[in-house]
């Protein structure tokens, strides 16, 4: 078991955002459902416990809770919720690093989940048709903070072309446009708040894309949050650091070695430099597989 535990901790820490964003949804599920039979054992209901994890529509209820309008994002109604939004997040995700960092997606998750949250409270407080359900509504998933990263790449590059079951190649910008007119159409369901948060994803994803082309970055302040967050945790910022030792290297074999490490880092930068003006200029698809490769595995470093 320890094993298995050093294995998953291992691939998490080398994993990139998209894979360490999958791993926490899916702890936090698991979690609950142990919590829950644990509890279960002992005649206790664990309902309400994960329910004060829930994004409520009330804003008196948020105020007492408002750590909800962060937790939410990553809670999930039940397994194939969860399947769902994972799946939507590993094939989105790792198309969005290919024009962004991630940074920028750790970031958009987090914005993706806030406006979707927000458009979900302000719908329900605003619209009488919700007035009924005002003081039981609440909010959990990730589809607002998914749904900000899908549409973010469909923006970015929306002649890319993605392959649908039973559908074939379809363009990222109508697969878009389909997706939000669905949502549109169905706010007055039963899942009317999923889809208002859906909405204020999407609104997310859009806002992000554009922004960047205008110079500013919507993802910065929550970047910097969460750095600061982690800086704050971490046992290595804790400890003092020891004295910088500084080693001069006099050989010949040694300055060598460093002409050689410089001229392999330009070599690299060089070669991302291009293929990016490449993107900037033709678009995605005109990359041959090579270059996708390099610009792939640079969005990794």
């Amino acid at each position: 078991m320890a094993g298995i535990i050093d294995d998953l901790k291992q691939t998490f820490k080398q994993g990139n955002i998209v894979v360490r964003l999958i791993y926490i949804n899916v702890a936090v599920f698991v979690m609950g459902i142990l919590l829950s039979v644990v509890l279960g054992l002992f005649n206790i209901n664990v309902g309400h416990i994960l329910r004060d994890l829930y994004l409520p529509a009330d804003l008196l209820q948020l105020l007492r809770r408002p750590w909800t309008i962060i937790t939410y994002m990553f809670m999930h109604a039940g397994i194939w919720h969860l399947l769902g939004n994972m799946l939507w997040l590993f094939w989105f995700g790792r198309l969005f690093l290919y024009f962004f960092s991630s940074k920028h997606l750790r970031g958009l998750y987090v914005v993706g989940g806030l406006l979707g949250g927000l458009c979900y409270i302000l719908a329900y407080n605003l619209f009488p048709v919700f007035r009924g359900q005002l003081y039981s509504a609440t909010l959990v998933g990730a589809s607002a903070s998914v749904l900000a990263v899908a549409i973010a790449t469909a923006v970015r590059e929306p002649d890319y072309k993605i392959n649908l079951m039973f559908v074939g190649p379809v363009k990222l910008k109508f697969f878009a446009l389909f997706i939000v007119l669905f949502d549109v159409l169905y706010v007055g369901s039963d899942n009317a708040g999923g889809h208002l948060a859906h909405l204020g994803g999407a609104l997310a994803g859009w806002w992000f894309v554009k922004g960047l082309g205008k110079g500013y970055d919507i993802t910065h302040w929550a970047n910097v949050c969460m750095d600061s967050v982690a800086r704050l945790f971490s046992k290595h910022e804790r400890k003092r650091k020891p004295k910088m030792k500084v080693h001069v290297n006099n050989t010949a074999n040694g300055r060598k070695a460093d002409y050689a490490y410089n001229a392999q880092k330009k070599e690299r930068t060089d070669e991302i430099d291009r293929i990016l003006e490449k993107l900037k200029k033709s678009g995605y698809s005109s990359l041959s597989e090579e270059e996708k490769r390099k610009l792939f595995e640079a969005s990794k470093r």
